[in-house]
């Protein structure tokens, strides 16, 4: 995630925007011509509880973030980019970065307003959540770009219906269906088959781990809060923890994430904490309040404090998958 009160954040001025982003979660199905058809075939989906057609290949598409300008860029489309949005909100990892040079920039940390956006003239845009297109904040919503007879897809994790319950796997629904819908499934069906092999490595690796109590929280400022379903929760059982805050709990029945006190967070005593941080200061930060708050806890008193980049948390994208390996590396080492 890279927002302000999305749980991350990128800076108070967009504290209420952000939280708004977190809100997405949905199914999605996707029903096509042969593989191979190319650019004669149709495909219809269901995605975020409305019908998309999308009549032949797509030609000018824009990623609405990072992640999905990198899936986009996996599946070999760079020349089918016509622009890449929130493209300061995170780096592209370092072998697909040289493919996106030429592609434009819309927007920097936010999306790209209305104007922006249909001046790069989409034939398609897809989306990490359906916060890209909130009309309110001055982006074009999915009405608009309809209208404009421009295809939309979100993650299928960044649906309304399925934020509170996303899952990691979620992306490879996603993959499924841009694999179809540009004609690569091929491609698409070797990274979801890497995918699953990398969690798969995982889980046999911690299949006799004793399991510690892990709690993960976000720091803004002074103000704490706990996250305690959707993706991240799901990312935290895959990487071998015995989840704190889970989505049968009250404080999270409506949202996945609630602001708690220390004090309730201390009487939990975890043996580690997880933590999303948009950049180094803000790491910096977290962490000098977490060692000076809580500095009898047995996760500081053990060194396990895990930090996370915010964009990997975001529903829909590979780094999902990147992180469970990384926190389970750091909380059962001696496994690897």
């Amino acid at each position: 995630m890279t927002r302000v009160s999305r749980i991350p954040v990128r800076s108070a001025a967009i504290a209420n925007a952000a939280l708004a982003l977190l809100l997405a979660g949905c199914g999605s199905s996707v029903t096509q011509a042969s593989e191979g058809s190319g650019a004669a075939a149709a495909v219809t989906l269901e995605n975020c509880g409305r019908k998309v057609v999308v009549d032949g290949v797509p030609e000018a598409v824009v990623g609405m973030h990072p992640a999905q300008t990198e899936l986009l860029l996996r599946l070999g489309l760079a020349d089918r980019i016509a622009g890449q949005a929130q493209a300061t909100a995170q780096a592209l990892p370092k072998d697909v970065a040289p493919l996106a040079e030429d592609i434009p920039v819309i927007g920097g940390v936010t999306p790209p307003s209305r104007e922006d956006l249909l001046a790069v003239e989409p034939d398609f845009v897809y989306s990490p959540t359906t916060y890209e297109f909130t009309a309110e904040q001055g982006f074009a919503s999915i009405e608009q770009l309809e209208q404009a007879r421009v295809s939309v897809y979100v993650a299928n994790g960044g649906c309304q219906d399925r934020r509170m319950t996303g899952e990691v796997t979620d992306l490879f629904t996603d993959l499924k269906n841009i694999g179809e819908i540009f004609g690569v499934e091929d491609t698409a069906a070797k990274l979801i088959a890497q995918s699953r092999a990398d969690l798969d490595e995982v889980a046999k690796a911690l299949a006799d781990v004793d399991k510690l109590r892990v709690a993960q929280v976000y720091v803004d400022g002074t103000t704490l809060s706990a996250i305690g379903a959707g993706v991240e929760y799901n990312i935290l059982r895959l990487a071998g923890a015995d989840n704190v805050y889970t989505p049968d709990q009250p404080a999270f029945a409506k949202f996945f994430a609630a602001t708690i006190t220390p004090e309730s967070l201390a009487a939990e005593q975890p043996d580690a904490l997880v933590f999303s941080v948009y950049d180094k200061k803000h790491e910096a930060a977290t962490r000098k309040y977490l060692t000076t708050t809580f500095p009898d806890m047995p996760a500081v008193r053990a060194g396990r404090l895990i930090a996370v980049s915010s964009s990997d948390v975001f529903p829909g994208t590979l780094g999902n998958i990147s992180i469970v390996r990384q926190i389970a590396k750091q909380l059962y080492p001696d496994a690897f």
